[in-house]
Formats: C-alpha cells, structure tokens, sequence
C-alpha cells in the first residue's frame, strides 16, 4: 500500500514538466489524481504518458484555463460535484510571457495565471479540503504552492499587473513568486486550527519544460543546460503532500526538503494582508 491510498489530489500544470512529475510521484503513492490541463485532450494525452510509468495510476481530466476566472469557478465546480472531499491541492502552473497580454478579466495575464489562478482555485475548495479530516498518518488536507525564492523582489501594490513602464518576463514573473509565497503564509495563518496545511516549494531550475517556451534566448538554454529533471525536482513537493511528517507543518517555503528563510517583504504580515486583500477584490469575493 502506498502512503496515499484513498486520498485525492489536484495537480495544475499537470499535462508537462514539473506539475506532470508531481503527478506521476503522487500516483506512484497510491493517489487517485485530478489532472489539470487546459484542455480534457491535454489532460488525457499526460494521463496515458504516466501510466507507462505507473499502470495502476487512477487519473480524472480535468478541463480549465487557469488566465479565466469563469473557467476556474466552473473547474471548481465540476470537482466539487464529483467528489465530497480533496485530501492534497498542488498549484503547480505557471506562466512566463515575453509580452504582455490582458485576460478577458481584464487583467495582465502573468498576473492572473501565476497569483489570482492559485488564490481563487484554493479558495473555492477551500471547504473540501477541510473535509479531508485530521485521522491517520496522512494527516488533513494540504496545500502545495510552487513558488521561488524571489531575492531582494517586491511587490508594488499601485502595479501589481506592470501597467506601467516597459513590460518584461524578468519584470513581471519575480514579484508573482513572492506574491505565491505570501499567499501560502495567509492560507495557513487563516487555516489554523482546521487541519490543513499550506506551504510553498522552490524547486529551483528545472530542464525541458514547456514554462518557458515563449521567452527563449539565454535564460532557456542555461535552463536546460543545469536544471533538474523534473522528476528531481518533484520530490519537495510530492514530500510535502505525502510524507506524515509533513502533515503538520504550515506557513513555510521549502527546498531540498529544507525550510528556507523569507528574507524583506516575504516576512510582512501587513503585506500578505494586503496582497489577499486586494486578490479578493479582483476575484470579485465579498
């Protein structure tokens, strides 16, 4: 028996790279798993890849676009409707774009992808992740956040969506790990005391991955060239939704199966506060 044998997961980003390993080391542990693709054909095409790797893998598509708003609450939705409860939550999508672009939200797609997906896709099973309950090794539910350590990045709050000045990856994607870290430090502040967890992971580089086929050039090639497998790379996260000595643990970001410090704004309460604050405005939740 593996160590997660009638527990759910969902995993985005779960059609290639890092988010696709992590869902195949979650099968691998007796998971039955909700793939997250944009497309159920995406999802399926992962799905079959993974059961080369682990034959008994019990998978489910499931369709969203994570840069939609309708499209998350309606992917929420059909989880909710097929399944009473969701013990482990792995936001592991995420976008880098060369150019800026505005979702029919009317919002930056960077943005919208890397922060609001993982807020309001979290927050709507929020109640089924509570459910998962506090019994046995596996503990209750857990939320993993793929995150970065982000430097000396801040957020700026009048700029959150890089309206103004030039627009660059290099710009616009740092200051969406930080928000991701400050995030996950308010889902577990908030979630206190109700059996589940949240933590974020810094997987560090990983190789071969569609994240940043839109940007190319030097950043992608030294990507390739010293990253990690994404099978490496999973293992934080999957240890972090799996292991019974993490089932506990909240609030943190982790590498290597290290906590890692949250130096400047990733360590201001006030910040993080403010961030869900202003992510609530614009998911539009009272």
């Amino acid at each position: 028996m593996g160590s997660m044998d009638g527990r759910l997961a969902l995993v985005t980003g779960a059609t290639g790279g890092l988010g696709k390993a992590v869902a195949a080391g979650l099968a691998r542990e007796g998971a039955a798993i909700v793939v997250v693709g944009r497309s159920v054909a995406r999802a399926e095409e992962a799905m079959a890849a993974v059961r080369g790797q682990v034959p008994d893998a019990r998978f489910e598509p499931l369709a969203c676009d994570l840069s939609d708003q309708s499209s998350i609450r309606s992917a929420a939705a059909d989880v909710l409707s097929r399944h009473e409860r969701l013990d482990v939550l792995v936001n592991a999508a995420g976008v880098f774009r060369k150019e800026r672009h505005v979702t029919p939200d009317g919002l930056e797609l960077t943005f919208a992808t890397n922060v609001m997906a993982y807020f309001l896709l979290t927050t709507l099973l929020l109640d089924s992740l509570k459910s998962s309950g506090t019994g046995g090794a596996s503990g209750g539910g857990r939320i993993v956040n793929v995150a970065s350590r982000y430097g000396r990045t801040t957020l700026n709050f009048d700029d959150l969506q890089t309206a103004s000045g030039k627009y660059s990856y290099l710009r616009s994607t740092p200051p969406t790990m930080l928000a991701r870290v400050l995030l996950t430090q308010e889902f577990a502040e908030r979630l206190r005391g109700t059996g589940v967890v949240a933590n974020a992971v810094h997987p560090g580089l990983v190789k071969n991955t569609g994240l940043l086929q839109d940007v190319g050039g030097p950043f992608r090639w030294i990507t390739n060239a010293i990253g990690a497998p994404a099978e490496k790379a999973a293992d934080t996260p999957i240890w972090l939704a799996a292991a019974p000595e993490t089932a506990e643990v909240s609030g943190k970001l982790w590498a290597n199966r290290k906590e890692l410090p949250t130096p400047g704004m990733g360590s201001d309460p006030e910040a993080r506060r403010r961030l869900w604050a202003e992510c609530s405005r614009l998911a539009r939740l009272s």
